[in-house]
């Protein structure tokens, strides 16, 4: 159960950070898949960050005085003029002394890196979030699944129902990469983040339910 409501915190997570600011801008969720894997090649990493989550931090006219910036060519002699707002909002997460996995803000060096096309997530992001959601996912259901292999359901669901996840993790996962190279497969992401949630439903659904609800309705009877 405890796995379950984390899981939805995670689902809350998400739709927060990474679906809602898209939705705000009316694009759908696999627009927004695209987006932050393949990236919005025509407009620029800063510019996307600033239409989405981050653009929250920032007043409107500094977004628009960034804005303007960006479209006169990021140049290092207009840097001045925008400087402050990087110093004094975005420094506090975006720099070397946060410890924060996040591109440092503190010199127009810096931000002229952001200030390029949008590529989507880098290849050493996609290593770092690969590895972190690989791992962790593989306990979650490794835990779950040694409750549900227990259960009375007839073995070839049970053992579907336990390896679903699994084959939903390598769809998820595996086509967050395809996807920085073909944005056909941001239709893959969906599906096994969809296929995932019903194998976690599913597994903890019908465990609960063996253990605490219908054996005792049996006993009952």
């Amino acid at each position: 159960m405890t796995i379950g409501i984390g899981y939805l915190f995670a689902l809350t997570y998400l739709y927060l950070v990474d679906i809602e600011p898209h939705n705000a801008q009316g694009h759908g969720l696999r627009q927004d898949v695209i987006e932050k894997y393949y990236g919005k090649r025509g407009g620029t990493r800063l510019g996307a960050a600033l239409n989405g989550s981050m653009g929250d931090n920032i007043t409107p006219a500094e977004k628009e005085q960034i804005f303007l910036w960006i479209k006169g060519g990021a140049k290092e002699e207009g840097y001045a003029a925008i400087a402050p707002i990087f110093q004094e909002t975005c420094a506090i997460c975006h720099s070397p002394d946060s410890g924060l996995p996040l591109p440092p803000l503190t010199s127009f060096e810096e931000v002229a890196v952001l200030t390029t096309m949008d590529m989507g997530q880098s290849v050493k992001g996609l290593v770092r979030v690969s590895h972190v959601h690989l791992f962790g996912m593989s306990f979650i259901f490794f835990m779950t699944g040694s409750i549900f292999v227990l259960s009375e359901i007839n073995v070839k669901w049970r053992s579907l129902l336990i390896a679903m996840p699994f084959i939903a993790i390598w769809l998820d996962i595996g086509s967050w990469w395809f996807t920085k190279l073909q944005p056909i497969f941001a239709y893959v992401v969906i599906f096994g983040g969809f296929l995932m949630g019903i194998s976690l439903l599913l597994q903890i659904v019908i465990s609960l339910g063996e253990m605490w609800i219908w054996k005792r309705e049996e006993k009952d009877t």
